[in-house]
């Protein structure tokens, strides 16, 4: 698609002045630190520009992509800027960028591209074309140097060589064995014209030569073909295989590729239909490849800096969708990807930061009256979150540095499946609702949505009989089936959109606020409330002490002391959605936690039963929350703090 694609690799030049900051080697992990291990790290997600190296030094992206549980970064590494001159290195900001990538223990994915004034042979690149190797051949081995003729590879091998675990930077610093850079990826979109003028012929030898030499530097490295748009009817894919199907070295240097990477924007389906495509293409050729959705996103017309007067206009809505249906595409577009069997996908981007333009494009909040004479007056809201006040563009939303229902959805995802592997299972579009499980030992996930412009209901058979319901808006709770055995779920509607080139049965392109199931594949996820719930079951209060009295679950084998119940500390602010901690002291083991939410002062109410001592509560801004625990061990025993006073305090920010 012919989107803001100057965002993606043209413009971090918006970010004006990099920060030079002190290296230093990546420190052990200790509790007191960032480095604690209630960050996610998902390996299955991740977000572009959480930091580059044109942008200042700043930790609070960091911790804004971790607390969303991201656990990789995807940045662009200009050849232009770390070469200059033909020879002339200057690694100064990606040195920088890397360490704290590694400090963060975020996982990088560079993407090697670029042409500098030495290296620029018409559309092409100088060299290209010449011997991988100085004993001028295409054939790998052990040891042997890289021909200084063809400045593409010289260039990857360096780039690889300094910054793989081990690697130049990895042994200036002192870091520990495994920590560096490990995927790259070569290229961005060559498919698309205003990142590669070559054609297809050219960008296979890129790719070849690139594969190469990366492997010459790092023979554990992962490489991938380039993250691909297919923007035309043109599969890059399948032309640069065939390209390389009579290379009689192909297959035993794995087709010059380790994965594939696709791009898909503003369309949900079409990123599991890519995925698809990438992997039918595979077929063809007989291979078995990883795919990486390594962008993936949609900009949002309804905040500043987008074109919030659009309401009534399809064209300032082209492509764009408001905050809800941002949030929407996130869950839609990534089960979608899963399913069909992607590995990892990105969200594009943490920041709104420059979007299209170039640095310094700022304006007020406004509702169409700064649009005259063809001056610049929206832009592109692609962030998580907003910018702050001192971003490079965009500084004056009236709600800096805060994030928008994205931010919740890509949290939703992180806690459900960013902790444990999974497996796709099915797809299932009836009704217009549409339904993709993922299994998992014990578990099975449903991401549902509904596709009409109306409400509507989402009903099929049960498998176990508990499951547990999540929503964007914070309605978690126990569900169970019907007496038919079906869960029977009620669905929101879809919202009209501006995406004219969607499949003819969908009425919008993004369907409506989806919901996620977690089910046992077999018997309870959780036993029934009230074998947990102590009694009397009414909604406690400070005020209404209760008095829990089940019977024991097991011989009480002489343990008659209550389990002592503690939750970890909250921040004082949190982001909509945050985790919370606990856990109990006890002799015997804690059979379930049944854990108790006040929202400002008001009635304290259950929020989860449950056997895990951790779960993601979703919030409203502005709004003052409190916890506490209560644990039931093995023998019937339940806690105190029966007149629940809260155990930890946070305000949603």
């Amino acid at each position: 698609m012919m989107k803001r694609v100057i965002v993606i690799f043209g413009l971090l030049l918006m970010m004006i002045g990099a920060v030079q900051a002190q290296l230093s080697p990546v420190p052990t992990t200790d509790a007191s630190t960032i480095f604690d291990q209630t960050y996610i790290r998902s390996p299955q997600l991740g977000i572009t520009f959480v930091s580059s190296a044109q942008a200042p030094q700043d930790d609070t992206r960091y911790r804004n992509a971790l607390s969303l549980g991201a656990g990789r970064n995807r940045w662009p590494l200009y050849w232009p800027t770390v070469e200059p001159q033909q020879g002339q290195f200057n690694w100064a900001d990606y040195d920088r960028l890397v360490s704290d990538d590694m400090r963060f223990r975020m996982q990088s994915l560079a993407v090697l591209l670029g042409r500098p004034g030495f290296a620029q042979d018409g559309d092409s690149i100088t060299g290209l074309n010449e011997p991988i190797f100085a004993d001028g051949s295409d054939f790998p081995e052990p040891g042997k140097a890289l021909n200084p003729n063809n400045p593409w590879a010289t260039f990857v091998y360096a780039a690889v060589d300094r910054y793989r675990p081990g690697g130049v930077l990895a042994r200036e610093l002192g870091w520990p064995a495994g920590i560096g850079i490990k995927t790259w990826e070569m290229w961005n979109e060559p498919d698309l014209e205003q990142f590669w003028h070559a054609g297809v012929r050219a960008y296979a030898r890129l790719l070849k030569v690139g594969y190469l030499a990366a492997k010459q530097a790092d023979p554990t490295a992962t490489v991938i073909f380039g993250g691909l748009l297919y923007s035309t009817d043109s599969n890059w894919l399948a032309r640069v295989l065939d390209i390389y199907i009579d290379d009689p070295n192909v297959e035993a240097n794995n087709w010059y590729m380790d994965a594939v990477a696709v791009h898909n924007y503003s369309y949900p389906w079409r990123s599991g239909w890519l995925t698809l495509v990438a992997r039918e293409t595979f077929d063809a050729y007989d291979i078995d490849k990883p795919i990486w959705v390594t962008e993936s996103g949609v900009s949002v017309w309804d905040d500043y800096p987008g074109p919030v007067w659009a309401a009534t206009d399809e064209d300032a809505r082209f492509k764009r969708a408001t905050q809800q249906q941002q949030a929407w595409f996130i869950i839609q577009s990534t089960a979608y990807a899963w399913y069909e069997g992607a590995s990892v996908v990105f969200f594009h981007q943490l920041y709104d930061d420059c979007g299209d333009q170039a640095a310094g494009t700022n304006f007020a909040p406004h509702t169409g009256e700064l649009c005259l004479n063809g001056d610049t007056c929206a832009g592109d809201a692609y962030g998580l979150f907003r910018n702050p006040i001192d971003a490079a563009c965009y500084s004056q939303h009236p709600q800096p540095n805060t994030p928008r229902p994205a931010a919740t959805a890509f949290r939703l995802l992180a806690d459900i499946f960013g902790r444990e592997s999974f497996q796709p299972e099915d797809i299932v579009r009836s009704n217009d609702v549409t339904r993709i499980t993922f299994s998992r030992p014990g578990e099975l996930i449903h991401v549902i949505w509904n596709h009409r412009l109306e409400s509507n209901a989402a009903v099929f058979p049960a498998s176990g009989s508990t499951a547990l319901l999540y929503t964007l808006d914070g309605d978690n709770r126990p569900i169970r089936p019907d007496s038919e055995g079906d869960f029977r779920v009620n669905l929101a509607a879809a919202q009209e959109d501006a995406y004219p080139q969607r499949e003819a049965r969908d009425p919008s392109a993004i369907g409506g606020p989806p919901i996620i199931i977690v089910e046992a594949a077999e018997g309870e996820l959780l036993p029934p409330t009230p074998t947990l719930a102590p009694t009397p079951t009414d909604t406690p209060s400070p005020s209404s002490p209760l008095n829990p009295t089940p019977g024991p679950l097991i011989p009480a084998d002489g343990d008659t002391e209550p389990p002592v119940t503690f939750m970890s500390p909250l921040p004082e602010t949190s982001l909509p959605s945050f985790q919370v901690n606990w856990g109990a002291n006890d002799d015997s083991p804690i059979e379930r936690y049944l854990i108790w939410v006040q929202v400002d002062g008001g009635e304290w109410k259950p929020w989860l039963e449950t056997h895990e001592t951790s779960g993601v509560y979703s919030g409203q801004s502005g709004s003052y929350y409190a916890f506490a625990a209560w644990a039931l061990d093995a023998a019937g025993n339940w806690s105190g703090n029966l007149e629940l006073t809260p155990q930890v305090t946070t305000r949603v920010e």
